[in-house]
């Protein structure tokens, strides 16, 4: 028996939700300061005296504080979204703040064990961002988790290139400026963020849910924008000051364009008020019970979960920790995700000397590159992979296999270091660094649930840290130290192909074993994205009658 009910949101909270994840969408603009170490890691490694091995390990301390994620996991579901924001952006800003006194030559260079430190706070700062994003935007919007976590992920790609190229238009790319920019202007964003950005309830009805994705679509067309209004400049360069002023103008008026999204809701819904337009979705009673019992609040889903009695979990259920711990599709995603983000790590904090290495004075391009690159990784893979789970049940996974594939052949690319080797490199690594975190984040939510996902979340990015230990501190670092040659100052330098030739080869290597991972996984999993795919296909049918 069919009854007409009519479940929406109120207009004030579907308006608040969305000005939420515009804020969002900034602070992920804004949080991508772990990738920008090349950008001063040549003023630090010069005013320190340092090798390369232990400028190397400065960046694994730097994606050490992503270790400290586990806290920040911990803490999401405990504690609102706007606490973890301002912690965050406190340690932020203490963390950069140290690393500008010392390049700007404020003060004089702090001992090693203390820039660790400071290092290390500045990369955990992003831990509390990226977590407080992912889970409450994850949790408003998720019947769209692709979408939504390829847009937020495609924004912290590009946060590299918008602080890179800004600094270059308004300081002429100095490094003290640019670490004064990654202390301050992270800390008033994530203060705005915290008036907005809060948990409510997702949508239930597939009118609703229909809306979203639509308004995705636009959110793509704006990030896409900038996107290559961040590559036009970076090819067409400086052309004087007036120039660079009305680039920084325009660029920061396109990141304030997604407020347009919220503001058309607001008044779609106040013409639909006074032209008294009521619409009412048509729904079976089965299927309603069946969509609120999925689209229910976290709290309200936890407290449904508590009273079922099972055994073991399976793959699509809510997952404990030691639950997930005990599957081995939890260690083969971790694994696969090790190879794909500790290589790309790598390549983004020691691209300041390999371009040096290969005659380049400015590496700023390639930085770019791998940031705006990046992007298009994560926002063309969480759409695309959206569709074809709907579409075709493909497994998510299997976009990271043909990542990890197009990968190595990046580095291979790189390691034979011919005319514009770099330049391919950093776009093929750059594109393929983006897919893999933008797949991995809703792969874990369709994997082990939502219940633990903050904490699930920062247990896979401890992939950070030690990737960057095993590839960059240890394989990059010894390797390049032992191709360098002593300088006066008591550091080194390497100059010449051969310089990481062996490292890019090892990073290929691992890359085709964690393709083969990531394969695997989309085998174990197709049962469960065929249901996946089922539940969303349902959903278009109803709206359509």
């Amino acid at each position: 028996m069919a009854a007409q009910i009519k479940i929406r949101l109120p207009a004030t909270t579907k308006t608040m939700k969305w000005v939420g994840l515009v804020t969002a969408v900034w602070v992920q603009a804004i949080s991508g300061n772990n990738y920008t170490f090349s950008n001063y890691s040549d003023a630090l490694k010069t005013l320190m005296n340092l090798t390369q091995l232990e400028l190397n390990n400065l960046s694994v301390a730097k994606d050490v504080g992503k270790a400290f994620g586990l806290v920040a996991g911990l803490a999401s579901d405990a504690f609102p979204t706007w606490l973890l924001l301002l912690i965050g952006s406190i340690e932020g800003l203490v963390g950069y703040g140290a690393q500008w006194l010392v390049v700007s030559k404020t003060t004089s260079p702090f001992p090693y064990w203390v820039m660790c430190i400071f290092m290390c706070m500045g990369g955990n700062s992003t831990t509390w961002m990226n977590t407080a994003i992912l889970v409450t935007c994850i949790r408003n919007f998720r019947k769209n988790r692709g979408p939504v976590s390829g847009i937020l992920k495609g924004y912290v790609g590009l946060s590299t290139a918008i602080f890179t190229d800004l600094c270059n238009a308004l300081f002429s790319n100095g490094p003290s400026e640019f670490l004064m920019m990654l202390s301050l202007i992270p800390f008033v964003i994530c203060l705005m963020a915290m008036i907005f950005l809060r948990e409510v309830p997702p949508s239930s009805t597939a009118s609703d849910i229909s809306e979203e994705s639509k308004y995705f679509s636009w959110f793509n067309i704006i990030a896409v924008t900038v996107a290559v209004y961040l590559l036009a400049y970076d090819f067409v360069g400086s052309k004087g000051h007036v120039f660079d002023i009305g680039f920084s103008i325009i660029l920061l008026a396109l990141l304030a364009t997604p407020l347009i999204i919220p503001t058309h809701i607001t008044l779609k819904k106040w013409l639909d008020s006074k032209d008294k337009v009521d619409v009412e979705d048509h729904i079976s009673e089965p299927l309603l019970a069946q969509e609120a019992e999925s689209d229910a609040l976290p709290k309200e889903e936890l407290a449904a979960e508590d009273t079922r009695v099972k055994s073991q979990p399976t793959l699509g259920d809510e997952h404990t920790i030691i639950e997930a711990f005990k599957t081995v599709d939890f260690w083969v995603l971790f694994v696969s995700f090790l190879c794909g983000v500790g290589t790309g790590l790598t390549v983004m904090n020691n691209m300041g000397q390999m371009g040096a290495a290969l005659g380049y004075s400015d590496v700023s391009m390639f930085v770019s590159l791998l940031s705006i690159m990046g992007f298009f990784g994560r926002i063309i893979s969480g759409t695309v992979s959206e569709y074809c789970i709907k579409k075709a049940a493909v497994p998510r996974p299997i976009f990271n296999a043909a990542s990890q594939i197009l990968i190595a052949v990046g580095y291979i690319l790189m390691a034979m270091a011919v005319p514009g080797s770099l330049y391919f490199g950093s776009i093929i690594v750059g594109f393929c660094y983006g897919v893999r975190l933008a797949i991995t984040v809703p792969t874990a939510s369709e994997l082990f649930g939502l219940k633990y996902y903050g904490l699930i979340y920062n247990i896979l990015i401890l992939n950070l840290p030690l990737g960057s230990f095993l590839f960059s501190g240890l394989l990059a670092g010894l390797l390049y130290d032992a191709e360098a040659t002593v300088t006066p100052s008591g550091g080194n330098e390497c100059f010449g192909a051969h310089c990481y030739r062996l490292c890019f080869l090892v990073m290929a290597a691992a890359c085709i074993v964690g393709c083969g991972l990531d394969v695997l996984m989309a085998f174990r999993t197709k049962v469960l994205y065929r249901k996946i795919s089922f539940s969303k296909r349902s959903k278009t049918v109803i709206n359509v009658r």
